[in-house]
């Protein structure tokens, strides 16, 4: 994508130069469209729940431009044997989530595959001049992070059947819950920057925001938000593959602090399904707007800072 020509469209607010998680088109003076699609195969094998998660996972690119989900249309591939009693319920959860959203489900398109695979391709809207992007981050500012990180490590984990259904549980209401939240609780700050984090897990996502705002960004590793299990699985060395290609993507432009252990690390780079939102805010702020949203969002925490571009990306300490 990045080799495609940027249009020369000055409607085009933001297209896909810096890997934001959705693109956003002005209509008018005060009104912009967000457009989104994401789907993908089951995470977990309840079909009912598969539909939330992949809903939620989709809406929150509305949510990490500063939008409100409009309209939404449901991508489908499921192979012929599946149930119709299957394809009602993963259909079902979608619904649950995008009426949860407030928006509307308008339709949608399936066709048959050797893998099931759902989604949605949602439309939103923003006002022009409040659109969040990943590339915004000034040095001093805060960065917070609103839910638990773990989830590709855990659904590794509970597919291997080392975990309950019980000591599940949690990752599934993280991973099926909307951003919706967190997106209203800050729409009364200034927020700087902001990006969902999802299959590129907290480093990728992070060194993305760095790249596209011309800084550095300094993680505290200890203070980041994570279920309980994961670094003891991650020890064990149930990290998903993705964990891996995220590693090395950030490799050449990250500095880690020795002391990090090995597992730590990784649960850094571990993909996430429908993660928290990453946001960049001001300084001064910073422990106000922490503090709101761990009113609502408990598993908030403030995980690193923005400084002046360094030799490298991120910095792990």
């Amino acid at each position: 994508m990045s080799k495609l020509p940027r249009s020369a469209d000055p409607n085009l607010l933001v297209g896909f130069d810096h890997s934001d998680d959705a693109c956003v088109y002005r209509l008018t003076e005060h009104l912009a469209l967000v457009q989104t699609v994401d789907f993908f195969p089951p995470m977990v094998d309840a079909p009912y729940l598969f539909g939330q998660i992949a809903a939620a996972n989709a809406l929150s690119d509305i949510y990490a431009m500063g939008g409100i989900p409009r309209t939404a249309m449901n991508l489908l591939c499921y192979p012929a044997c599946l149930s119709p009693e299957t394809v009602e319920a993963i259909l079902a959860g979608g619904l649950n989530k995008v009426q949860e959203a407030g928006a509307v489900l308008a339709g949608g398109h399936t066709i048959q595959d050797e893998e099931p695979k759902y989604g949605l391709c949602v439309t939103g809207v923003v006002d022009p001049a409040r659109v969040l992007t990943n590339a915004g981050a000034k040095p001093g500012d805060l960065l917070l992070l609103t839910k638990p990180l773990g989830t590709g490590i855990l659904t590794t984990a509970y597919k291997a059947e080392l975990l309950s259904e019980q000591e599940f549980s949690p990752v599934a209401a993280s991973m099926a819950a909307l951003n919706r939240t967190a997106a209203e609780i800050v729409q009364k700050f200034p927020i700087h920057a902001c990006t969902d984090i999802t299959g590129f897990g907290l480093l990728g996502h992070a060194y993305e925001m760095a790249e596209g705002s011309g800084v550095s960004i300094r993680l505290f590793s200890q203070e980041v938000p994570r279920f309980e299990q994961a670094i003891p699985l991650a020890e064990m060395g149930l990290l998903p593959a993705g964990a891996y290609a995220n590693a090395a993507y950030v490799e050449k432009q990250s500095d880690f602090s020795p002391q990090i252990p090995r597992a730590l690390r990784d649960l850094l780079a571990d993909p996430q399904t429908s993660g928290g939102l990453l946001f960049a805010v001001p300084h001064d702020q910073g422990k106000e707007i922490c503090q709101r949203l761990q009113e609502k969002l408990p598993w908030t925490r403030m995980i690193g800072e923005v400084v002046d571009r360094q030799s490298y990306l991120l910095r792990v300490e």
